[in-house]
């Protein structure tokens, strides 16, 4: 059995591998399984497993939440992906991946901005300073040409933080806005948090926007005004899921398509993404497991690689 722990994985990960195994997960779709998500708690602590199988690809990622462990000096969140042979069904590999996993879920994200937003899109406003938020600015910053951040948070104390952060790290100009000035200067709208209410009025978007929102992943979480889907082309991971834990288990309608369509679709050509540089465009991530495991695949392949070059 292969193994790999999280600073071998947080060492080894960075966008560009993250991006390109999101891009092969979304299309793995096609013919893999990604099977539903089993919810877990022991006490506060939560946990969720996510599975499946796509060619020699079979396995489950399991993603904790554990809010005690700051107390502990170690991060709350954690995620281990298990990959099993897939003729014997034994243990092939173990990947300890919680830096790697916050990569992936950037890097889905920015897929969808790659394949929907407007070439041109050079304001980018994220929701949410938590610690998945950098990784997010990160993602888009490869894909579009951004050259201004605008940062919304609860706390104004947080937003200023987190501005400073985005500048210094990326060199990318950020400064906290309010709500309704960020969502209509933007030309892409990340949200990145764990609402369960809309974060802003849907009137405030403006034609041409594209807004990917990751918040939702289990029943009761919502980010997006379920108005602004009857003025938008929506589109997600997986339909299904998406409807039952994702963004879309709050949709009234289906929008102006009959979706929302899988982001898969339009990546292979079987579907139409925007249409205009009018369109508003949303597109639901809650994540699946093929996301892991090509992750998992990916990161095993490059240490390989670099092993092999010693």
């Amino acid at each position: 059995m292969i193994t790999m722990t999280e600073a071998e994985s947080a060492a080894l990960i960075d966008e560009d591998l993250a991006l390109a195994a999101a891009r092969e997960a979304f299309l793995a779709t096609r013919t893999g399984t990604a099977f539903p998500v089993v919810l877990g708690h022991s006490g506060a602590n939560r946990f969720t497993l996510k599975s499946g199988s796509a060619g020699a690809l079979v396995g489950v990622k399991v993603g904790s939440y554990w809010p005690g462990n700051d107390k502990a000096g170690l991060p709350r969140h954690s995620s281990t992906i298990v990959l099993l042979d897939p003729d014997t069904g034994r243990l092939a590999a173990v990947v300890e991946a919680a830096a790697a996993n916050a990569y992936r879920t950037a890097a889905a994200d920015a897929l969808a901005v790659d394949t929907l937003a407007r070439p041109d899109s050079r304001t980018l406003t994220v929701i949410g300073t938590g610690h998945q938020a950098l990784y997010e600015v990160r993602a888009v910053a490869r894909v579009r040409p951004i050259r201004k951040v605008l940062v919304v948070g609860r706390r104004s104390d947080a937003a200023q933080a987190f501005a400073r952060d985005v500048t210094t790290r990326t060199g990318i100009a950020a400064e906290p806005a309010d709500a309704r000035t960020a969502i209509a200067e933007a030309d892409v709208i990340v949200t990145a948090t764990t609402s369960t209410r809309p974060l802003f009025d849907a009137e405030w978007v403006t034609p041409g926007t594209h807004i990917s929102a990751m918040g939702a992943d289990r029943t009761g979480k919502q980010e997006l005004p379920p108005a602004l889907y009857s003025r938008a082309l929506l589109f997600c991971d997986l339909p299904d899921q998406s409807r039952a834990i994702g963004e879309f288990q709050h949709a009234p309608a289906v929008g102006r398509t009959a979706g929302p369509t899988p982001l898969t679709a339009v990546l292979a050509g079987d579907a139409e993404g925007r249409r205009s540089p009018d369109d508003i465009t949303v597109f639901d991530s809650s994540g699946f497991a093929l996301q892991d495991l090509t992750l998992a695949a990916a990161l095993l392949r490059r240490r390989a690689a670099q092993e092999g070059k010693q």
